[in-house]
């Protein structure tokens, strides 16, 4: 299994996918452990108008543990056969293992965007 995080230099959970910093991808033995960690640039503009759910695909991703993000990029993702799970934070590998160990869900909420910045309105 390979999950992804948006990532922010200090290694936290970025707090919206479309502009994060770059990607961790973590990949997930049998045992259940990190195997290995990989860094993703992430692209220019916006999450859900970019190709990061096809590369993420095509690395192999099946899980992506975000922050925030909107509507449009959860379909995205789901549509390249990618899980969502929003609502997380906090240090990126701990909220892996977090997830490993079946503490992680869904919050259920999407970002509302606005041209003159961003906003999250929940």
């Amino acid at each position: 299994m390979k999950i992804a995080v948006p990532t922010t230099q200090s290694k936290q959970v970025d707090a919206h996918f479309g502009h994060c910093e770059f990607y961790s991808v973590f990949t997930i033995g049998a045992d259940k452990t990190i195997m290995n960690t990989e860094i993703l640039d992430s692209p220019q503009g916006c999450g859900c108008k970019s190709n990061i759910a096809g590369t993420l695909k095509d690395l192999g991703v099946t899980i992506m543990l975000a922050g925030n993000m909107g509507g449009g990029a959860v379909n995205v993702l789901q549509s390249h056969g990618i899980e969502v799970f929003r609502g997380n934070s906090g240090d990126v590998k701990q909220l892996v293992e977090n997830f490993i160990a079946g503490n992680v869900e869904d919050s259920g909420q999407t970002c509302n965007h606005h041209e003159d910045g961003h906003v999250c309105n929940h």
